[in-house]
């Protein structure tokens, strides 16, 4: 199914997701096939919640089983966040893609990712 004209739409339902990011690309939201949906992702946060050493982070959106990078290899200083999707770059996730998170190190970096779901 094609993904809906956003300008007539019949819902919006906003959503919250969390993960602490793994040294595996591991999706953070998926848009699955059918769904009838397009996801606009509003904002991706990504905190590195280690005290003391840095941490690298790789955000794709795979579509196809191709993945498509946003952001690769970008260091994540300790205590500090890295924001590579907020409202002024949006990004609209079609049926069957995924937004994916992979980080050099487990339990460095924890992600909070809000969209929407449009149908």
């Amino acid at each position: 199914m094609a993904a809906p004209n956003i300008v007539n739409v019949a819902t919006i339902t906003g959503a919250t997701a969390v993960q602490s990011v793994a040294t595996s690309a591991t999706a953070i939201v998926t848009n699955s096939s059918g769904s009838n949906s397009v996801y606009k992702v509003e904002s991706l946060i990504l905190a590195n919640v280690n005290g003391s050493a840095s941490a690298t982070v790789q955000v794709g959106l795979v579509r196809s089983s191709t993945t498509y990078y946003i952001a690769y290899n970008v260091t994540v200083p300790a205590g500090s966040t890295f924001v590579p999707i907020d409202k002024s770059v949006s990004i609209y996730l079609q049926e069957g893609d995924s937004l994916t998170l992979l980080a050099s190190s487990s339990s460095y970096i924890q992600a909070v990712c809000s969209y929407e779901a449009i149908s």
